[in-house]
C-alpha cells in the first residue's frame, strides 16, 4: 500500500470540521495529547510500517515549508 494523499472523504470539509471541533475547549497541551492519540489510533488502523514512514516524511516536509514561508512573510 502506498500512500493516498488525495482527499478519500465524500464531504472533506466534514472531516476537518470533525478534528477542529474536537479541539474546542481543550487547552493547548490537552490539544496536542488528542492530536498525539489520534495520530497512533491512526497509524495502528493503517498497519503498514512503509506507509507510516512516508506519511511522517510528507508532515515534516509540510511543516517545514510552511515555517520557511512564514519566515520569508516575515522579512
Amino acid at each position: 500500500m502506498s500512500l493516498s494523499t488525495k482527499s478519500n472523504f465524500a464531504r472533506p470539509d466534514d472531516a476537518f470540521r470533525a478534528i477542529v471541533e474536537a479541539h474546542q475547549g481543550l487547552s493547548e497541551i490537552e490539544s496536542a495529547e488528542l492530536d498525539a492519540a489520534l495520530v497512533l489510533i491512526l497509524a495502528n488502523h493503517i498497519g503498514d510500517i512503509d506507509v507510516l514512514r512516508e506519511a511522517i516524511t510528507l508532515a515534516r516536509r509540510r511543516m517545514i515549508d510552511s515555517v520557511q514561508q512564514q519566515q520569508q512573510q516575515q522579512q
